[in-house]
């Protein structure tokens, strides 16, 4: 700021008009002399008025100071120069939301104040994971930073990884689904719909009564309970053969072929196998020696057939129902065995223990099967059961 001081007048206008500030004096010439008081002091040393007069007349000098100082002021914050110790100065512009701020100091992220158009806040500290980031943007979800409040956050939207949009680390039962851990996720607990409540898709043995598809479910797929295979409750005449319920079911209502109107075993038999390539294998009890003669007689009185023993072309079949489903010409009820005893012998099939094979005169009687014996000479044994056939 610059300051100036106006010429100070030598003789003030107050004394002017004021005896007492001069004196008056006469020389030996008779000149009178006017001087100013002692009241101006030392100041009349350099500024002063002189007034004389004479016969001539009277003349009057005025002196002035003509010096003329400016006073510059000292270095400021505000004063648009960038003085020592300042980063910056912006004049009246410098603010605490602007680039320079009010203490001309450069704005960086991080100093605590929020420069508009360049940050969303600044909270002056080094953590990343509060509400303002390091880089002075604002918390949000997908930000890649794990705010409070959120379980994670993986800087994407996708909702079928590791971490949903929502920034919660995914569950069965939060309406997304997992890829690669679950097959369905309706947003629901609910284990009567298509997506059960562990966020499976339903499915008939899953022990989930899906409404208006299955009529029973049994969190299993077998066909000899209650609830068979296509979780429909197990009927006679289904074709499965309900344990302990029904002795036997050919899939249909009808008697004298093996298996009664009510699946009850004709001739007190017992179904083996049923539909195995087109036919069912009965397990038919004989009164007396277990001949070729006796098993066929059995079989026949049941509604029933005795099966060859071995596949088409084998040379000791005799007067038999070919079902081919033995491979071998010297390996009777072997194949049979396998299927309907996880792949075991006849020696070893528990359910083909007292079951003898019409052989066609081949063999001294019928072949059977004992438990750690085979063929069993059926000659030599009495009142054990024929192997019999019927169409599936």
């Amino acid at each position: 700021m610059r300051r100036s001081t106006l010429p100070t007048l030598v003789v003030s206008l107050a004394c002017l008009t004021s005896p007492a500030c001069f004196s008056e004096s006469a020389s030996d010439d008779g000149v009178f002399t006017t001087t100013l008081d002692d009241e101006i002091g030392s100041e009349s040393s350099s500024d002063s008025t002189t007034e004389s007069s004479s016969d001539s007349g009277t003349t009057e000098t005025e002196s002035t100071d003509t010096t003329e100082t400016t006073d510059t002021g000292d270095p400021f914050c505000g004063d648009g120069t960038v003085d020592p110790g300042e980063e910056c100065d912006d004049g009246p512009n410098n603010a605490d939301d602007a680039g320079c701020t009010s203490a001309c100091v450069t704005a960086v992220c991080g100093d605590g104040l929020v420069q508009i158009g360049v940050e969303q806040c600044d909270d002056a500290n080094p953590i990343d994971n509060d509400d303002c980031s390091t880089s002075c943007v604002l918390a949000s979800c997908g930000d890649g930073l794990i705010q409070p409040g959120e379980a994670c956050d993986d800087a994407n939207a996708n909702n079928d990884d590791f971490c949903t949009s929502l920034c919660q680390v995914p569950v069965c039962g939060d309406g997304f689904v997992k890829v690669g851990f679950e097959d369905c996720d309706d947003g629901n607990g609910d284990d009567t719909d298509a997506c059960t409540s562990v966020c499976e898709a339903a499915v008939c043995g899953d022990g989930f009564l899906q409404a208006g598809v299955e009529t029973c479910d049994d969190a299993n797929d077998d066909n000899d309970d209650e609830c068979v295979g296509a979780c429909v409750p197990a009927v006679c005449g289904d074709g499965f053969t309900w344990m302990g319920m029904e002795q036997c079911d050919d899939g249909n209502n009808v008697s004298d072929d093996g298996c009664t109107a009510d699946c009850m075993a004709e001739c007190d038999g017992m179904i083996l196998t049923q539909n195995w390539n087109g036919w069912t294998y009965y397990k038919v009890p004989v009164m007396g020696t277990m001949t070729d003669a006796n098993i066929n007689a059995a079989c026949m009185g049941c509604g029933l057939t005795v099966p060859c023993q071995a596949g088409a072309g084998c040379n000791y079949n005799g007067v038999c129902t070919q079902t081919n489903n033995e491979n071998g010409c010297g390996s009777p009820m072997l194949a049979l065995s396998q299927h309907i005893c996880a792949g075991q012998q006849p020696s070893q099939c528990m359910l083909l223990w007292g079951v003898y094979q019409y052989m066609g005169n081949a063999w001294v009687g019928g072949c059977g099967a004992e438990q750690n014996q085979w063929c069993s000479q059926g000659n030599n044994v009495m009142n054990k059961n024929a192997l019999c056939v019927g169409p599936a």
